[in-house]
């Protein structure tokens, strides 16, 4: 992945445009970036007055940390359901998709494993 340009440039080309005339383009040709990035990156100042990126990634909160109570009580009552099962009881009791993937992750975080072993076969 590529590294993002420094705020610096970005406070250059944005300047370049505001203070001194030129065209979004011309400001990109001048400082050799993208013409598309130099015409993002005003829009943003432009729309909701933002000179600093918006970032990437950052938390994303649980889907399913609402359902938390309802799953766990739900496994406790079925221990033998399958994580296909339960995202399927999931959509029609709750009215919530989630992947069986999901709800293992889930369930990873709260510390409960559905490894095999003898006594459930």
């Amino acid at each position: 992945m590529a590294r993002s340009y420094s705020q610096d440039l970005r406070d250059r080309v944005i300047d370049a445009v505001l203070d001194d005339g030129l065209s979004r383009r011309a400001a990109a040709r001048r400082f050799g970036i993208c013409y598309s990035t130099a015409i993002r990156w005003l829009d943003a100042v432009t729309r909701d007055g933002r000179w600093h990126s918006a970032g990437t990634g950052g938390h994303r909160p649980l889907k399913l940390a609402p359902e938390r109570d309802w799953l766990l009580a739900e496994i406790e009552r079925r221990p033998d359901l399958t994580l296909e099962a339960l995202a399927t009881c999931l959509q029609q009791e709750r009215g919530v998709s989630a992947s069986a993937s999901m709800l293992c992750r889930f369930f990873g975080k709260e510390g409960i494993s559905f490894k095999k072993n003898r006594i459930r076969g």
